[in-house]
């Protein structure tokens, strides 16, 4: 990792990028594939899994009875782990309902809001190398609470056309409608526009490359709405000599091993402990499986040494991150003062991978610094709100006035009429 001593300000902003592909860099390609599956449907789809995804396939819906198969073939252990933290992520999202608000604003007018599911929704499951079965726990759960009438689920086989048990175990008992074997940016394109296997969906949600990415940003162009742009994984830990250099280590290449594009940040006032993390994160890389993964995803990354507390904490809010660690005596420093992060795990024995799978919490976050303006994902999500009204006789009576002479001073004549006419009737009754 590079490590980086007290760096001026100045230098923040490059010091800190992602080592992302910009938009430009991808959009020709997503906008090629795009074009053509709105043109040619399934066509298209077969053509680009082919292309992606090297396999061939006479139906991309996943059958029943592969999900059945796909249910044998899962352990018992991981059922249960799966079912645990199904149970704890219904917990925390049922938790996040709301009742209708209804408010008298003046005599006779009654406004209130209400919240509706959005019916149809697509979810994004990555496969490849790291099958997120997770993710569907995520998504699936909240969507359900919320109502949504129609659940889509698209991931990407693998070369034999078979998409991971643990995927199609978790879609089923998370009650997804329907499970596409189609990945990438045509799966995207396929829930954007539909086609004669893929549902149209209303909002689509879930984590991805930076092809999927960008390919999410475009499908708002189409008036399909998406839950964030949620790229590359990334994570930030801040500690001082309080934390534990190994539980640090291991948390940097939890997310580390995510792909080769994602950022592992560590940021502490302790020069010791830098030197301690570096040594465990060389000894804990030698052993995982996906080793040359998480190794060049921390050629992307840093450790930071800084001089206060109050510097990190302001270079922790202009990064920005996914997730965010905190291993310090005084953690209620940061607790209290970090502004822009998507999830916060707090003391040493709060992993990152708890909020992956089981804690409750939702994993699908904002990345790339978009924590500075967007949240994860909720119930709320899910749903929309709609607001509500009904003016009695004295309302109107209450009101019109001040309407007649707001629309007459933005020169809105048939506003003020509609308001007149229904004065004038009054006055006649």
């Amino acid at each position: 990792m590079n490590k980086i001593y007290n760096p001026p300000k100045q230098s923040w902003e490059a010091l800190l990028k992602r080592p992302t592909q910009t938009v430009d860099d991808i959009e020709d390609t997503v906008k090629e594939i795009f074009a053509e599956v709105r043109a040619k449907g399934d066509r298209a789809i077969a053509k680009y899994t082919s292309i992606f995804d090297g396999v061939q396939l006479s139906d991309m819906m996943v059958s029943d009875v592969e999900i059945e198969e796909a249910s044998r073939t899962v352990s018992d252990d991981l059922k249960e782990a799966i079912q645990i933290a199904k149970k704890n992520i219904e917990k925390f999202h049922a938790a996040q309902q709301t009742p209708k608000i209804k408010v008298e604003t003046i005599d006779g007018v009654k406004c209130w809001q209400e919240k509706r599911p959005i019916q149809k929704v697509g979810l994004y499951i990555p496969g490849g190398t790291a099958p997120l079965f997770s993710t569907i726990l995520m998504l699936a759960v909240p969507a359900n609470l919320a109502g949504c009438s129609e659940i889509v689920l698209c991931t990407p086989p693998n070369k034999e056309g078979v998409v991971n048990p643990a995927i199609l175990y978790t879609a089923q008992l998370c009650g997804v409608s329907k499970i596409v074997k189609v990945g990438g940016i045509q799966a995207i394109a396929g829930m954007t526009f539909g086609t004669e296997s893929i549902p149209q969906v209303y909002k689509i949600f879930g984590p991805g490359n930076q092809f999927v990415t960008v390919a999410k940003q475009l499908a708002t162009k189409f008036n399909v709405a998406i839950d964030m742009p949620a790229g590359p994984s990334e994570l930030l830990v801040v500690a001082d000599d309080s934390g534990n250099p190994d539980f640090i280590a291991s948390d940097l290449l939890s997310q580390a091993e995510h792909g080769t594009d994602s950022q592992v940040v560590f940021i502490t006032t302790s020069s010791s402990l830098v030197d301690k993390v570096e040594v465990s994160i060389e000894d804990q890389l030698k052993v995982l499986p996906r080793k040359s993964i998480a190794e060049k995803a921390i050629e992307n990354s840093k450790l930071i040494i800084v001089e206060s507390k109050e510097i990190a904490l302001e270079m922790i809010n202009e990064y920005g991150p996914e997730h965010f660690i905190i291993c310090t005596e005084d953690e209620d420093y940061y607790v209290n003062g970090v502004q822009n992060a998507g999830s916060v795990f707090i003391g040493n024995y709060t992993p990152e991978s708890a909020g992956d799978y089981a804690s409750g919490t939702n994993h699908t976050l904002p990345t790339n610094g978009y924590a500075k303006q967007y949240s994860g994902v909720s119930l709320d999500s899910f749903m929309k709100s709609m607001t509500f009204q009904k003016i009695t006789e004295q309302g109107i009576r209450s009101l019109g006035k001040a309407i007649e002479l707001m629309a007459e001073a933005e020169g809105l004549q048939a506003h003020k009429n509609a308001v007149t006419l229904r004065l004038k009737a009054l006055e006649e009754n």
